[in-house]
């Protein structure tokens, strides 16, 4: 099935103007990006079709359960994929129009870091234990840049203190173990920005942290993004946050977008199954007493995903063209996508 666009006003499906950025050429974009990991157990089709873009100075919330292919998307485009076992066998990731995927090392590396910078999700393994915090944000520095090491080291003082690390110039010379939680990731914030990146990929950047730690880190992200007009690709299971913070949303399930489009009109009106039920597992003040919603089953595995669409033996509208037929993203009046056999059956909900 061809991709189509749903007006909302016939109830009808017909052919899709072609879909620009909002401001012309994005930063980022992913078009339809295939990996897969070949194991003892046999291939896992980890990424099928994956597409989404992400325009300067905005947000855009990658969501969706363990295991869904968020991470595994972020690091193919930061070129870091382990191979073997990880291949790409399909699809475009270009930065600026320049395609990363067939760029030689050298070019892959200069991107990284000056053009798209990454935060991942553990700080502490993601630092080097034995050098401190500083010298590593500062040999960044250095070595990229050319600064001599006095000007890398006030460089380095800048950022910390960009970040609102107290007292950072006795700070730089810490080891990771030496800073809490929320500290270190305030400085992994810190390193990914030494390069002045144009787009930055947050990997679950509030894990592990307590609720009030995650939302100074949140704030703290959001306000370097509007100082700098960055891109942002926020990666998630946090349903808050994404409603906090992201201007667009791409749902991710076993390797694909199954929906995407504009944060608010997606919290407003899902028009995916998937996208429901994580809606609906929201904790509400005002169910007080009853049983929290949660989705029935486990996402499939990658090695053996079941024919037809992939959600369908959690699905509750699952009907026998769901086990049988992949359903196509269908593209909605609105700008959002839906890959869903009954796309026009939701939207018509009042």
């Amino acid at each position: 099935m061809a991709e189509t666009v749903y007006d909302g006003s016939s109830g009808e499906f017909v052919p899709p103007e072609e879909v620009t950025a909002a401001d012309g050429e994005p930063l980022l974009q992913v078009l339809g990006l295939q990996v897969e990991f070949r194991t003892r157990d046999g291939v896992a089709k980890v990424l099928n079709g994956v597409s989404y873009h992400v325009n300067a100075g905005e947000t855009v919330a990658v969501l969706g359960e363990s295991g869904s292919g968020k991470s595994v998307t972020a690091q193919t485009i930061m070129g870091i994929l382990d191979t073997p076992p990880a291949f790409v066998t399909g699809g475009s990731v270009k930065f600026k129009g320049e395609e990363l995927l067939t760029a030689t090392p050298e070019r892959r590396r200069k991107v990284r870091g000056e053009g798209i910078a990454m935060i991942f999700q553990d700080a502490l393994s993601a630092l080097n234990p034995v050098f401190t915090v500083g010298f590593q944000i500062a040999e960044q520095l250095r070595g990229r840049r050319g600064m001599s090491k006095a000007e890398a080291k006030k460089a380095a003082i800048e950022l910390l203190e960009q970040v609102k690390i107290p007292n950072a110039k006795g700070r730089f010379g810490e080891y990771p173990h030496q800073f809490s939680g929320g500290m270190r990731q305030r400085a992994m914030i810190a390193m990914s920005l030494a390069l002045d990146p144009e787009v930055l990929i947050a990997d679950e950047p509030t894990t592990a942290l307590d609720v009030t730690v995650q939302a100074q880190i949140m704030d703290l992200l959001s306000e370097i993004q509007r100082e700098r007009n960055m891109g942002m690709v926020l990666i998630t299971h946090d349903l808050g946050v994404v409603a906090e913070v992201a201007d667009r949303i791409a749902v991710m399930y076993a390797g694909r977008i199954v929906e995407s489009g504009d944060a608010r009109s997606i919290y407003a009106k899902p028009g995916h199954p998937y996208t429901i039920a994580l809606l609906e597992s929201l904790p509400r003040l005002d169910l007080k007493g009853q049983q929290l919603n949660t989705i029935k089953g486990l996402p499939p595995s990658l090695t053996n995903i079941p024919p037809g669409c992939p959600f369908n033996p959690r699905c509750r509208m699952a009907q026998d063209i769901c086990r049988t037929e992949v359903p196509a993203s269908v593209v909605l009046s609105d700008g959002r996508s839906s890959a869903c056999h009954f796309t026009g059956e939701l939207m018509q909900r009042v």
